[in-house]
């Protein structure tokens, strides 16, 4: 985008060519109009980019076993276990799945004893009695499919279960090898002093921005992660100020699911800021998601100058004080 721009701004036109792309480069180089490359295994971020990465593409891969199982296999062979459904890490439930798949093999027992045999499955919950009798209840009632539980449908849906549950195993290995790798990490212990970052949102920072340090000024740093506002203007039109979104799309990712957390969490400055910025009309969505975007922006303002100075997160300090 840069040589586009400064090409057609020493040639006046947007024709282009290799002698002329190099004195384009030659002339932006001389200009200071580069960035320094960042080398990852020079800086020692090679590691904690492979564990990012990696953990990204198994939450994907784990997302899309949860998306097939609820659209296709619950439907068909026990479509009320879905008002059993709490958030999409319910691992109890599928535990209790793979052992009791569908509902003939649920109602194949009495009630005690499946209340004995599933008692373990169902992980630490209060009223384990009464939960248990409303699945036996809804499996009594159940329109599924009377498919034979030896069958080949009731195979494929086990098989399917179980590569949920390897996923997820695979999830917590790559989190707890990536706590041993980065526990002596400084920038670490103070991106988690921050809120609504925690232990992946930090390795996604890290990974991702690599060593903050060698940004000069932090609208460099959110011009990386593509959070500098841009405005298309030819003539006297100006179009409205927006998101460039040429960035790293991770990064900002990662900011704006931080800037959610914040938001929710009861008194910081963040939360402050999102409630002066929705405070004309706060059932407004796109207002809602402007807010958001400013506050994932201060965030990242807020770990570049935490990093860049080497200093701790202290509450309320970036926010102005009334009268001082």
């Amino acid at each position: 985008m840069a040589l586009a721009r400064t090409r057609e701004a020493m040639h006046n036109s947007w024709d282009k060519n290799d002698p002329k792309d190099a004195q384009v480069i030659l002339h932006m180089l001389k200009t200071g109009l580069s960035q320094t490359w960042h080398d990852p295994l020079v800086s020692g971020t090679n590691d904690a980019q492979e564990l990012s990465k990696t953990h990204h593409q198994v939450t994907l891969a784990r997302t899309r076993v949860w998306h097939r199982l609820r659209n296709h296999y619950f439907p068909l062979y026990f479509p009320e276990i879905e008002h059993f459904i709490r958030s999409d890490h319910s691992d109890w439930l599928i535990q209790l799945l793979l052992r009791f798949p569908t509902p003939g093999s649920i109602t194949s027992l009495a009630t005690e004893d499946f209340a004995a045999q599933a008692w373990s499955l169902v992980g630490r919950k209060v009223h384990k009695a009464a939960l248990l009798a409303e699945i036996y209840a809804a499996a009594q009632h159940s329109i599924a499919l009377p498919v034979p539980p030896d069958g080949a449908a009731v195979a494929m849906l086990r098989l399917v279960l179980e590569e949920y549950l390897m996923l997820g195993r695979m999830r917590e290995s790559i989190a707890q090898q990536a706590e041993i790798i980065l526990a002596s990490n400084a920038d670490r212990r103070r991106l988690m002093t921050v809120p609504g970052v925690g232990p992946l949102t930090a390795l996604t920072i890290l990974a991702e921005a690599g060593d903050l340090r060698r940004f000069a000024h932090y609208r460099q740093f959110l011009k990386f992660c593509g959070m500098s506002l841009s405005t298309q203007q030819s003539g006297r039109f100006r179009g409205i100020s927006r998101l460039s979104k040429y960035g790293n799309a991770r990064l900002r990712t990662a900011f704006w699911m931080a800037a959610k957390t914040a938001v929710r969490m009861r008194e910081n400055s963040l939360r402050r800021k999102f409630d002066r910025y929705v405070r004309a009309n706060p059932l407004d969505a796109d207002l809602r998601r402007k807010g958001y975007s400013a506050v994932a922006a201060k965030l990242a303002r807020i770990v570049y100058g935490l990093i860049k100075n080497g200093t701790d997160y202290r509450p309320f300090f970036e926010e102005a004080i009334p009268g001082g």
